[in-house]
């Protein structure tokens, strides 16, 4: 078997829902061995979910069963002692202890960073908050209202409309990474001074780094940078969307005259090139909104292929807006490891899932399995990992610590 980078780490996976979850996902794809610790009853809410927004998302739970990959799965009831002393026990033989678990809840089960750090000094104990460590970071989050209050949201969508939220739990994804980001710089820190540390990475962080380019700009002066805009208005014509029969198509293109030349060319619209509106990059700007209307006549009445076609003849930078459907049916997307396919237990086959977004070439990740059943591996941890003996692990199911 091919090695991988996270070899020999432990990780002590307490977490529910996305963002904890797909931080210890992407531990567990490069070979950490992820220990996903679950309630005895019902487990991880993530378990449940067979719709969104009332939709179905198939016929098999992939919200949990992605997320939640290459993990094992161990049934402890934290709220009881015995339980409590289960998880210090896996805490003397790991590496990572990650929660997205309120840290009132952490501390009332006796699980805070300084009564598991004293167990463990080794021990990197990573939390994820919704708006980080300080200033409510209890506060209930979601992925959508943390997004409206970054300003991301604000900065979307036609001005007079209403913002747009980007979707997709952007800021639960793109924080679990930061999440995953921070443990490896924690572990490689440990390898120098031997001791391990606390950390934070939250929705709110996490999306304030997704709007980084505009919100940059606001806090270098730039205050139109944080205003919707119209793409009908915009400052740049040759940087823009413009529709087709089909699909809207983004050109990205620097507003310079062998450019222009080059899109005109590839419309076959010369006559729009030698326009003395447009002659010059001060004259475009100026006269944009003219542009833009003159350019979406032409891009109207051809097809998205057409125009990409025409585009690639003549070195035009753009891509047409595609919708999931498209993007599945992309061969390089399935080349590069982005998407992949996994045997499901729950509905006996093959199924679609998203892949690795990391391309490593000596120690590659890979998917072994889909997300566990709930304890499936309980008793043979406390066997085996943990040094129970059965009679033991009977006192612990009489006492209700475990199922």
């Amino acid at each position: 078997m091919t090695k991988k980078a996270l070899d020999g780490i432990r990780v002590i996976d307490l977490t529910v829902w996305f963002q904890g979850p797909v931080a210890a996902q992407y531990l567990a794809d490069f070979g950490a061995d992820v220990i996903k610790v679950e309630r005895p009853q019902g487990g991880d809410q993530g378990r449940g979910v067979r719709s969104i927004k009332a939709l179905p998302v198939g016929d098999w739970n992939q919200y949990f069963l992605v997320i939640n990959r290459n993990k094992k799965s161990i049934a402890i009831d934290l709220k009881k002692p015995e339980g409590q002393k289960i998880l210090y026990r896996m805490v003397e033989k790991s590496d990572v202890f990650l929660s997205n678990l309120a840290p009132e809840m952490l501390a009332a089960w006796n699980l805070s960073y300084e009564k598991l750090s004293a167990i463990n000094p080794r021990l990197i104990y990573a939390t994820n908050t919704g708006y980080g460590r300080f200033g409510g970071a209890s506060k209930p989050s979601f992925d959508m209202t943390v997004q409206a209050l970054t300003g991301i949201m604000a900065r979307l969508g036609e001005p007079g409309q209403p913002p747009i939220y980007l979707g997709m739990g952007s800021g639960d994804a793109y924080g679990g990474i930061m999440s995953a980001l921070g443990i490896a710089l924690a572990l490689y820190q440990r390898q120098r001074t031997g001791k391990g540390q606390s950390l934070d990475a939250s929705l709110y962080g996490a999306q304030l780094f997704l709007a980084a380019p505009y919100l940059q700009a606001y806090l270098a002066g730039n205050e139109d940078s944080a205003l919707q805009h119209s793409r009908k208005k915009a400052p740049n014509p040759l940087w823009n969307l413009y529709p087709s029969t089909e699909k809207w198509v983004f050109v990205c293109e620097p507003n310079d005259d062998a450019r222009f030349s080059a899109l005109c060319r590839a419309l076959g619209a010369q006559a729009l090139s030698a326009d003395p509106r447009f002659a010059g990059a001060a004259l475009r700007a100026a006269n944009h909104e003219a542009l833009i209307a003159a350019l979406e006549v032409l891009t109207a009445k051809r097809s998205h292929v057409d125009l990409m076609k025409a585009f690639l003849t003549h070195g035009i930078v753009a891509s047409p807006v595609n919708n999931l459907a498209d993007v599945i049916r992309d061969e390089q997307a399935w080349r590069n490891g982005y998407f992949m396919k996994a045997y499901c237990e729950e509905v006996q086959r093959e199924v679609d899932i998203r892949g690795l977004p990391i391309t490593l070439s000596k120690t590659p990740g890979a998917v072994h399995s889909l997300g566990p059943q709930l304890g499936q591996d309980t008793e043979l941890l406390l066997l085996e990992l943990l040094g129970y003996e059965w009679d033991e692990i009977e006192a612990l199911k009489a006492t209700g610590a475990i199922p």
